[in-house]
């Protein structure tokens, strides 16, 4: 357990460099373009290379290759990892290759798919067509980064895989500030410093990968452990795609919406992504492994405790983290990107998608706790099944609010079938008998509500008027931000101890 919490401690740590660096990089590009055309047409085309990355390379090509590599290290040697690996890198590649290819070429074609709503603005969809020709070989460099990724992460080399998104931000950041005023086009700089991050990513990787002596020598010969790849991913392609296909309908539906739109659920879902990311992912992290020995034991008693651990801390992490989220909307987008060509407008619009995240983000985390325990039971079916549900109550739920309530219905949508997957899970683990939560649960939730109230209460009373964010500078703004999580995290602590709950406890029990 403890290279488990010192490795996920680790990737916590570079996640948490990453995800800063993010908003430096979010809150340049909103000082530059704003939320204008050219920043919805940049936005677009950068997340089509990147949902085909977290469907194939991150999503279901990593959760195949990854069993068969460490079996074949464990089992086979290092000559036959080499030989996998080979064979697997020639395959990829190609495989790769040819769809970059369609990609580049057909860029208008993957934009009528991805962004239908831009054909009414021919300007607007050209010019997203010609960025996204740009970005696509951004598919092709980070999917072999993820490859790599995945035989550092067998080789228990966390660092260098977490710590490479760091370049991604730092050289968009360098194309926005320096580049963008020498281009014609200034927001093709993002388009173009997109490229060339996936190429300083792929670069960095490749020392590493040597060091190992496990750099790719693609190979046309076959290997048993390309045979098991192709078989374990076609389900895992499927539990994947679930999610993905959900974050593509609210794309496409968001492009029929006003210009802005994309830009405003862009700034206020990287928000909200921030405490599930580094919190949710972490947590995660550190639970699965318990689950999994324990199933595996058939210690079903720890198995429940664990799991009830888990989830109390959930909700230790998750509400104040709504509350927040809630309380600072408009705080939060002001100070972070009310800059340049970031308007009064714009804050408004981003603040009322952030609000109906920041309902789901209780639910988004569960998610990532209850879902391990189906897979630590080696049951992959029962996770795929709810994610169906889920991603029809979004679809359903998505073309219902999107009239009245435009981009802020379709978070709010997305809110919503969070709880729908959330709820369905843990209904799944209370009816095979695998859950039942422990004594103790009442008493519990009064001391939460306890710690919760004083946090609303602190914000609410301390925080200044809308106005006053709008009218503060740069270092006013991230100034009282900063006093306020500050002061209600610490009030928030000092109250949990108050009432005789410690999280550190807690977690010792589990």
């Amino acid at each position: 357990m403890k290279r488990i919490i010192k490795a996920t401690a680790t990737v916590g740590g570079m996640t948490m460099i990453s995800r800063v660096l993010g908003f430096v990089r979010d809150m340049i590009i909103a000082r530059y373009f704003g939320a204008s055309m050219g920043a919805d047409a940049f936005f677009v085309a950068f997340k089509i290379p990147n949902f085909f990355r977290r469907l194939f390379a991150e999503g279901a090509f990593s959760q195949a290759f990854v069993p068969v590599l460490a079996e074949a290290k464990e089992k086979r040697g290092h000559e036959a990892v080499k030989h996998l690996v080979n064979a697997i890198s020639f395959r990829l590649g190609g495989i790769l290759l040819i769809l970059t290819a369609f990609g580049v070429f057909g860029s208008s074609l993957w934009m009528l798919v991805f962004a239908p709503g831009f054909v009414d603005d021919p300007e607007k969809f050209q010019l997203a067509s010609d960025m996204l020709a740009i970005t696509f070989p951004y598919l092709l460099l980070i999917s072999l980064v993820a490859f790599s990724s995945a035989i550092m992460n067998t080789y228990n080399r966390f660092a260098v895989p977490a710590f490479t998104p760091v370049f991604l931000n730092l050289v968009l950041i360098a194309f926005a500030v320096w580049v963008s005023p020498l281009l014609e086009i200034p927001v093709m700089a993002l388009a173009w410093g997109v490229l060339v991050a996936g190429v300083v990513q792929l670069l960095f990787h490749l020392p590493f990968l040597y060091k190992l002596d496990l750099l790719p020598h693609p190979s046309r010969e076959t290997d048993p452990g390309v045979g098991e790849v192709k078989r374990l991913m076609l389900p895992a392609l499927f539990g994947v795609s679930v999610a993905q296909i959900n974050l593509l309908i609210d794309t496409v539906l968001a492009s029929f919406l006003v210009t802005g739109s994309v830009s405003w659920l862009y700034y206020s879902d990287r928000l909200m992504e921030f405490p599930l990311g580094v919190f949710g992912v972490a947590l995660a992290t550190v639970v699965l492994p318990g689950l999994s020995k324990k199933a595996a034991n058939e210690n079903w008693q720890g198995f429940q405790a664990d799991l009830d651990a888990a989830l109390r801390l959930v909700f230790i992490i998750g509400l104040p983290a709504t509350f927040g989220l809630l309380l600072l909307a408009e705080p939060l987008i002001v100070s972070l990107f009310h800059y340049g060509a970031f308007t009064d407008h714009d804050v408004s619009m981003a603040g009322g998608s952030l609000m109906a995240y920041a309902f789901g983000l209780q639910g988004f985390i569960l998610v990532k706790i209850l879902a391990p325990a189906f897979y630590a039971r080696k049951d992959m079916k029962t996770p795929v099944k709810v994610a169906v549900v889920a991603l029809v109550t979004n679809t359903v739920l998505n073309l219902i609010l999107i009239i009245p309530f435009a981009h802020v219905g379709l978070a709010a949508a997305t809110t919503v079938s969070a709880f729908v997957n959330a709820g369905m899970l843990y209904w799944y683990l209370r009816k095979q008998h695998v859950f039942a939560p422990l004594a103790g649960w009442s008493i519990w939730w009064v001391k939460i509500a306890v710690a919760n109230v004083a946090l609303v209460l602190f914000l609410w009373w301390l925080s200044p008027p809308l106005q006053a964010w709008l009218d503060f500078s740069a270092v006013q703004r991230l100034s009282w931000l900063a006093a306020l999580v500050g002061g209600a995290m610490l009030l928030y602590a000092l109250v949990l101890l108050a009432v005789g709950l410690n999280p550190r406890r807690l977690l010792k029990k589990g």
